[in-house]
């Protein structure tokens, strides 16, 4: 099992502009449930602590191994909102890890 965490800033010159953004993010990641082959979870959170070294969204998602995660990375549904995202986030960073 591959273990795959995305975090992101987006922009907003408010926490509120934030929150909106960051909640229009976490509904486009949960429709691609059931949608993506080998992907066997998908959770993403909004930060709720408003602390200055938080990230405003992480995304943790599961995949069956190494090939169902690259087929992710490469689905037309998740390339759409890749490139929607483009223009809403300041930051990313990203951990793929295996469940040993």
């Amino acid at each position: 099992m591959i273990k795959h965490i995305v975090m992101w800033n987006v922009k907003g010159t408010t926490p509120e502009e934030k929150h909106v953004i960051a909640q229009g993010i976490k509904a486009k990641f949960e429709s691609l449930v059931g949608t993506v082959p080998g992907l066997l979870s998908l959770e993403i959170g909004v930060d709720c602590s408003r602390v200055s070294y938080a990230c405003d969204v992480v995304l943790y998602s599961e995949f069956r191994d190494h090939d169902s995660l690259k087929a992710y990375a490469d689905h037309p549904a998740h390339l759409k909102i890749r490139d929607e995202l483009k223009d809403l986030r300041t930051a990313r960073f990203q951990v793929d890890y295996a469940r040993a």
